[in-house]
């Protein structure tokens, strides 16, 4: 006779208190070249942010490591603009890492890292805006938006990922993000915080917010490369000197020839170091931006199943390395699967295929020099 299955109570209290996925997400339980099931919660889905265009926004949410239901939740941008959230999650703050070994052809391996923000937050990684990584448009005009627009959509996105998931409703919320998102955290910021005051439903437990080597106005940013430089001693004292007397502060129009000059060995000196972490290694630019041709295969009815053109292999132990691996892990098949990714339906040929949306991961693009990857 079978005896009846009884769950040990600490698990039913496990099962219980896991989120249930919402209507249009996927719980990733396993992920291709990770070794056995993922230490954590891993769900990935879209959200419609505007009808007119058809743009869905996708998402890859991990859950607290710790307290789920006491834990911040943090929505994390990238930067770019267009760099996929993905980023953020594989080379950023998030709980996996790519192993840097030799590229051979196969599916690249992924590990755990340990140092992981989600060890004490909730965090949505968010592929902002449009046509981003995942997102999508099955309107091509739907990629062709702008800072305020976009971070509109981000706040829809919100109040329905929110109501899909009222369990964290109650967190405290916070929004990050790094480089180009340095200009649209605050508005997003702003807008739910109007939101609040406006009584939308549901309300945002919003907190604050928090952006790392920020864009903020290119004036200003360019500016104070020149200081910079200086205080991280890639130019000397007498060059900032020089500097400061012929430019009179203004070290993006050059106000004489004198400052013309000294502008000329100060980009020199600057143009030897990677700017986005002083002390790595300068290498080839491994991870491209998605080029406007590549726009229309955002859009899910792509005429071409031909991949972007691989970016440039650095060396191995190049900061870039980790983003020449992940075009080829997030081109696959096997991965697309995994993440619950929407096909296309190509609309021209004999003999129509279904077929996936190049996605190119996007090192985020940075304007100031920092001591922060």
């Amino acid at each position: 006779m079978m005896r009846p299955l009884r769950l040990v109570p600490g698990l039913l209290l496990l099962l219980l208190s896991r989120p249930a996925p919402a209507p249009a997400s996927t719980v990733v339980t396993h992920l291709p070249g990770f070794d056995g099931p993922l230490p954590f919660y891993l769900e990935t889905g879209y959200v419609g942010v505007e009808e007119d265009t058809g743009a869905e926004l996708f998402y890859y949410f991990v859950e607290s490591e710790r307290s789920p239901g006491a834990d911040p939740v943090l929505l994390w941008l990238t930067g770019g603009p267009r760099c996929s959230g993905f980023s953020g999650l594989a080379f950023e703050v998030g709980p996996v890492k790519y192993v840097l070994a030799p590229y051979d052809g196969g599916l690249p391996q992924l590990v755990y890292n340990p140092l992981s923000w989600t060890k004490m937050a909730s965090i949505v990684f968010l592929d902002s805006p449009v046509c981003s990584g995942f997102s999508y448009a099955r309107d091509p005009e739907g990629c062709d938006v702008g800072d305020y627009s976009s971070s509109l959509q981000v706040q829809r996105f919100l109040i329905k990922w929110f109501t899909d998931h009222p369990q964290y409703l109650s967190n405290p919320f916070y929004i990050g993000g790094d480089s180009y998102a340095g200009k649209v955290v605050p508005l997003i910021a702003q807008y739910i915080s109007e939101g609040i005051e406006g009584r939308q439903q549901p309300v945002i437990n919003l907190k604050g917010y928090l952006v790392g080597n920020p864009i903020t106005d290119p004036k200003f940013d360019e500016n104070f490369q020149v200081p910079a430089a200086h205080g991280f001693g890639i130019i000397s004292d007498q060059i900032y000197e020089a500097a400061m007397q012929h430019c009179k502060g203004d070290y993006v129009n050059p106000v004489n020839q004198m400052c013309a000059e000294v502008l000329q060995t100060v980009n020199s000196l600057i143009s030897e170091i990677l700017d986005a972490h002083i002390l790595y290694k300068k290498c080839v630019f491994s991870a491209p931006k998605p080029i406007h041709d590549a726009m229309a295969r955002k859009n899910l009815l792509e005429e071409s199943v031909e991949l972007n053109e691989a970016p440039a292999r650095p060396a191995i132990d190049c900061l870039t390395y980790g983003y020449y691996l992940s075009y080829f892990w997030m081109n696959n098949k096997m991965t697309r699967d995994a993440l619950g990714i929407k096909q296309g339906r190509l609309v021209s040929g004999k003999d129509a295929k279904e077929n996936f949306p190049t996605h190119m991961t996007c090192q985020a693009a940075y304007h100031t020099i920092s001591t922060s990857p």
